[in-house]
């Protein structure tokens, strides 16, 4: 792949606008006669913030490490983002998150990297104490693929008063996971009043609908908080209720494969006299030779004359019509040869199925996937309370409850495939994945003064499920006896904290701050199966099979295939997958902020961490801030850091259907694809090693800049981490040849195991590689007020690189084995590397004036790379560094707001006004015209232009 500058025509474009927009600020204060007071800048750079210290916080130009800081109950209003992963990938350059399509339970759960590191490499807080994660594994092809991130969306946007994102390695602070950063949540503490938002939107594009125009996509969303005052002493309660309820869209081409076959021409015109041809075999080899099978053939001798378009086209291999070289036929033998589809060109079976499609009254679009964002239908309960027990103590609690239920599509199942049971679905069908996650978090302590020390005790508990129901579908191999919905089981994480805090504040010079604590956190995480025939395969019996079942035993097709068992589109999780594993972590740091003088201030924390599973680990952090004049401040800091690999990659595995390339394929096809947990059999074949902590090593220098004449801020901060043995999912190794086996025995015992667990292909969690990540982040905010009007400018960009560096991590069996590239392949080096922008840039623009509120923002979006290799060039070959450029796009979002009263607006609006897509795939990669657009890699989804209305309501 032939890497071009960051800087191309497109963010030239977006930096020379921001240039030229700053630039002018100087001549419009020039020309006013008064100096305007710099009110709105002061309030918003002394702001002060939480996180990344223990000194009762600092305002961001003092932090010697930077924090973005986001008001959501100032932004909300005017934004059409409603949940919090989708408000951050708009308004913050260093985070990216995009809605997910045929990706499983991804599809209901979006994941969200910081600094173009991994979802489980950004630590989340709620009010400053540690949130847990999700317990979904990301296992199919996307950015962040093989991590375990945060839920963010089972926190409703509306309980936010706002959001604190420290952009720096932390984990010598606050322990595993912040290895890019730290976002801290603040929920609101508003009392004597309620607000709501009725929020009501959807897609206009001309892609809606399959690309045939009009709308979709509908969401309505409801949003109530009110809050009170409890006694005289500053107690309060805040609570805030969310209901979404959001429609698929649906972005999917117009299928092109062949969807009909000859012999499901014959099994329809049979089916329209009362006769099921599938009721008269399980097994069609062993009808053969029996006295049933004459008059099954003169079944198809007689329901084959009723197909017209027979009489013009040939007999395969022959220039005999179709017709009668079937009624010439005597042998079920000689008539699977005859209309068997492997024996046409897929030209003929196309024109087979146009003329099948022409007389059942249907279109290639009736079989279309459900390609873009999934049904959801979220409800969210949170609270935040605190009273005052005395003057110097205070207890506390917060946290909330959600239960989102979410329905996606997978591949159409065409009537022309041996996993579609013809018997009961002659049309086919489009399976359902149904999934219900329900998240539930409660954090309670006590905090107040004890001898001149700030203590603060507190346990924090939290939990997250995923369960799935997959729907419209059948276990193929039970054939007539296949119910048509299955529960598939699911996952469940759960994780408890508990910490104890001290800090006070010494006169020591200009100030010093001690601050120490320790934490004790629990972790489980269980795989709980779905029903038996979610994941099994049956013989003719309605036994389930086993690897001595005989052939004989296994039900097929017409033309032989064995019937594939399990539930379609989704297996369960196998009564063999079942995991309930714990592990207990416990830390104790310390943290000094020293300001030697007014101007130096100096940063050290340490921290031990201690697990159960893996051992121990020691880090720690040096950062300083020099005021070199009043408006000015130079920043550096240097951190060791590390990620524990969580619970679920070391014990995750399951089966999925992935639409994927195994080693030597000509492009992605649907496989059946085991993940196998780190800890097995089947691994160790592998030479797969046990799990252990990534390290790293950051370091950053910045400055802030306040410029009060032009009411101006500026800040830049350049960054360097470096991840050692990075945890990736490996890429699936194929079922091992006859020929691998000669050479590396040990990988016989491995394909058994595979042949029973009946999948083609195997991957597991490992500590694959090493990563450098560089970048830089330049926040540039204005604001200007004058009579009745008020203008606030920010633009803000992000430069950031990461790629792998040194060595595959690949052990000598696997080398020996020539599998070191699947061990971590081009696939996983382009998750890594090159599917998240590199260059991201916001540049927005808000004037208030009198009862008006008019919101502008251009959303600049880099470059990526889409993970299959293609075939580029035309040429017939695939290389494996052909990939697809998906290019650089701007987003603009506008909308327009309206104060009716003191007690209520009215605003609309849209994102993406100008109805901007990703580039279209290659026709490699689009599953038969099915993916226009990459299902896995998008920088801004592929759903168009959304428009909004919102009522805001507050008494």
């Amino acid at each position: 792949m032939i890497q071009k500058s960051m800087f191309n025509s497109g963010k030239r474009a977006v930096l020379s606008t921001a240039v030229i927009f700053f630039s002018g600020i100087y001549l419009t204060q020039a020309q006013e006669t008064k100096p305007v007071k710099d009110t709105t800048s002061d309030k918003q750079i002394e702001e002060v913030v939480l996180v990344g210290s223990r000194s009762g916080g600092r305002s961001k130009a003092d932090s010697p490490v930077p924090v973005d800081v986001f008001n959501l109950k100032d932004i909300q209003q005017s934004l059409p983002q409603t949940n919090i992963n989708q408000i951050l990938n708009t308004i913050a350059p260093s985070f990216t998150s995009t809605i997910q399509t045929n990706a499983d339970g991804s599809d209901h759960l979006d994941p969200a990297q910081l600094r173009g590191l991994g979802p489980d490499q950004t630590l989340v807080l709620i009010n400053g104490k540690r949130r847990h994660t999700s317990a979904l594994v990301n296992v199919n092809g996307a950015p962040g693929r093989g991590t375990v991130g945060t839920d963010l969306n089972a926190i409703p946007a509306f309980a936010l008063s706002r959001i604190e994102v420290l952009r720096d390695g932390a984990s010598a602070q606050y322990g595993s996971d912040a290895i890019a950063g730290v976002m801290n949540l603040q929920l609101k503490r508003d009392t004597g009043k309620l607000t709501g938002q009725f929020n009501y939107g959807g897609y206009l594009t001309s892609a809606a609908n399959d690309h045939t125009g009009n709308y979709d996509g509908q969401q309505f969303q409801v949003d109530l908080n009110y809050g009170n005052k409890i006694g005289q002493k500053g107690g309060f309660y805040n609570i805030t209720w969310s209901s979404q309820f959001r429609d698929p869209t649906r972005r999917a081409g117009t299928e092109s494969a062949p969807i009909y076959n000859a012999y499901n021409a014959i099994e329809k015109r049979a089916a329209e006299s009362g006769v099921n041809l599938s009721s008269y075999f399980n097994n069609i080899n062993n009808l053969k030779g029996t006295a049933g099978e004459q008059d099954f053939v003169n079944l198809i001798h007689q329901y084959a004359q009723g197909v017209g378009y027979f009489n013009s086209i040939n007999a395969p291999g022959s220039s005999d019509l179709l017709s009668s070289s079937i009624q010439n036929a005597n042998s079920i033998s000689t008539l699977q040869a005859l209309l068997n589809p492997t024996n046409y060109t897929t030209a003929q079976l196309n024109n087979i199925t146009n003329q099948e499609l022409a007389y059942r009254g249907q279109t290639r679009k009736d079989f279309n996937q459900q390609v873009g964002q999934s049904k959801l239908n979220n409800h969210q309960l949170f609270a935040n309370i605190e009273v005052p027990i005395s003057d110097d103590w205070k207890v506390y609690t917060f946290g909330g409850y959600s239960i989102r239920d979410g329905a996606s599509g997978g591949f159409y199942r065409r009537p022309t495939q041996a996993r579609t049971f013809t018997g009961l679905y002659i049309d086919g069908y489009l399976p359902e994945i149904h999934t219900k996650i329900q998240d539930v978090s409660l954090s309670a302590g006590i905090k107040g003064k004890w001898d001149g020390w700030n203590v603060d005790f507190s346990n924090t508990f939290g939990q997250n499920s995923f369960d799935y129901t997959i729907e419209n579908t059948g276990n193929t191999s039970l054939r007539f006896n296949s119910p048509d919905s299955f529960k598939a089981g699911g996952l469940q994480f759960l994780q408890n904290t508990i910490n104890l805090d001290f800090s006070k504040e010494f006169d020591v010079f200009e100030g010093l701050n001690v601050a120490f604590g320790a934490e004790q956190r629990h972790e489980n995480f269980k795989i709980n199966p779905g029903e038996e025939a979610s994941y099994t395969a049956y013989d003719i019996y309605g036994n389930p099979q086993t690897p001595t079942t005989l052939s004989s035993d296994k039900p097929t097709d017409f033309f032989g295939a064995a019937l594939a068992g399990s539930s379609q589109v989704f297996a369960g999780f196998r009564e063999a997958n079942r995991t309930n594993k714990n592990r207990n972590a416990y830390a104790a740091y310390a943290d000094l902020e020293f300001n030697f003088t007014n101007w130096l201030l100096v940063d050290a924390a340490i921290r031990y961490e201690d697990y159960s599973d893996f051992g121990s680990t020691f880090n720690y952090k040096l950062a300083s801030r020099i005021k070199l004049t009043d408006d000015f401040n130079f920043r550096f800091a240097g951190s060791t850091g590390f990620r524990a690999p969580s619970i679920h990659q070391i014990y995750y595995n399951t089966t999925s259907t992935l639409f994927t390339s195994l080693p030597g394929s000509n492009g992605p096809t649907l496989v059946e694809v085991g993940t196998f947990s780190n800890d097995s059999d089947i691994a160790k074949g592998f030479g797969i090693n046990k799990l252990k902590q990534e390290t790293s090593k950051s370091v950053s220098t910045g400055f802030t800049y306040k410029i009060p004449s032009l009411n101006l801020n500026i800040t830049a901060d350049a960054y360097f981490i470096r991840i050692d043995d990075r945890i990736a999912l490996t890429d699936q190794f194929a079922r091992p040849t006859d020929l691998q086996i000669q050479n590396n025995p040990n990988l016989g015992p491995v394909r058994d195991a595979l042949d029973a667990a009946n999948v083609n292909a195997a991957q597991f969690f490992a500590n694959s590689i090493d990563t450098e990540t560089k970048g830089l982040d330049v926040v540039i905010s204005h604001n200007y007020r004058t009579g009745s009007i008020k203008l606030n400018n920010d633009f803000a960009v992000n430069f950031n690189r990461t790629k792998k560096v040194g060595d595959i991590h690949a052990s000598d069996l696997l080398k020996n084995a020539s599998l070191e590239n699947t061990y971590f392949g081009e696939k996983s080096r382009v998750y890594l590397e090159d599917s998240v922008p590199k260059v991201k840039a916001s540049l927005s623009n808000n004037v208030k004036w009198n009862d008006f509120n008019i919101y502008l923002r251009n959303t600049y979006y880099g470059k990526v790379y889409g993970a299959d290799s293609v075939d580029l060039n035309g040429d017939g070959v695939a290389l494996l560094n052909e990939h697809q450029l998906i290019s650089d796009k701007i987003i603009t979002d506008l909308s327009i707001g309206y104060d009716i009263n003191k007690n209520f607006n009215l605003t609309i609006g849209t994102n993406n006004l100008f109805d901007i897509y990703p580039t279209k795939n290659v026709t490699a990669s689009t599953n038969n015209d099915q993916f226009i657009y990459s299902r896995s890699t998008s920088q801004f989804g592929q759903n168009g232009r959304y428009v909004f209305s919102k009522l805001t309501v507050s008494f």
